[in-house]
């Protein structure tokens, strides 16, 4: 059965994709760092789904971590047909109060995760003949927010960015054996974003044509459709409601 790999899977966007692959018949790496009881619930959706699970606690960061994951992964499932790098970490801070090592932490859990773990699995995912797809796949998880800036997120905004430049340079060199992609989602109701204030709500929802947040099933829609579309490689599709780019 074709195997497949999601990191930062516990919660959100990462839970929704993980279910979402198990739904459409893959056996699922769930990947977690600090929420083991969080991640166990995914795993028993992926199960009740009729697909098999591993849960791995691993920073997707650290080279070890990332290498444990896909050694993990093959093991339990015999390969990996793809990857999905989610694994990420969002702040709210002007540049100004920004210290180095929090700019540092969240370009190390935003952008060297995804590089790390597509390393580890580039030999697992070029033995792959993709599952169900016509090949294997990554999927990089980008925001909205590396087209539009952010005066308080600047940090995070510059590591959505540098998915996209990975996404494009990584979907030049492992084709046709491995096909590139990246989602950039706009407002989406996770975790992440429920400190949001009443004010703060009413102004995004303003500039979002459809009148709704995006839901964490929306991203893990957009991601299956780039896991099975055999002729797409190396773009970033917006999966924001139309929302308007300032």
């Amino acid at each position: 059965m074709p195997a497949a790999i999601v990191t930062g899977s516990s919660r959100g966007i990462g839970a929704a994709t993980a279910i979402r692959f198990a739904r459409d018949g893959y056996d699922v790496t769930v990947n977690y760092h600090t929420s083991p009881d969080a991640a166990a619930e995914t795993a028993a959706t992926v199960r009740e789904a009729g697909r098999e699970a591993t849960v791995v606690e691993a920073d997707a960061s650290d080279p070890a971590g990332a290498r444990r994951l896909v050694d993990r992964t093959v093991e339990a499932f015999g390969g990996v047909d793809h990857l999905v790098n989610n694994a990420g970490i969002d702040q709210h801070v002007y540049t100004d109060e920004l210290s180095p090592d929090d700019f540092d932490r969240v370009m190390d859990v935003n952008v060297n995760s995804a590089f790390c773990c597509t390393k580890a699995a580039l030999s697992a995912l070029r033995e792959s003949d993709g599952g169900e797809a016509s090949t294997a796949s990554v999927t990089n998880v980008s925001s909205i927010l590396a087209f539009t800036g952010a005066p308080v997120e600047v940090h995070y905004a510059a590591s959505k960015g540098g998915l996209i430049s990975l996404t494009k340079s990584h979907a030049a060199d492992f084709a046709p054996e491995v096909r590139v992609n990246a989602v950039a989602p706009g407002h989406v109701e996770t975790d992440m974003t429920a400190d949001r204030t009443p004010a703060e709500k009413r102004e995004e929802l303003a500039a979002i044509p459809v009148d709704r947040y995006g839901q964490p099933e929306d991203i893990a829609e957009a991601v299956a459709y780039l896991r099975d579309a055999g002729f797409v490689n190396g773009e970033t599709l917006h999966v924001n409601g139309g929302e308007l780019m300032r």
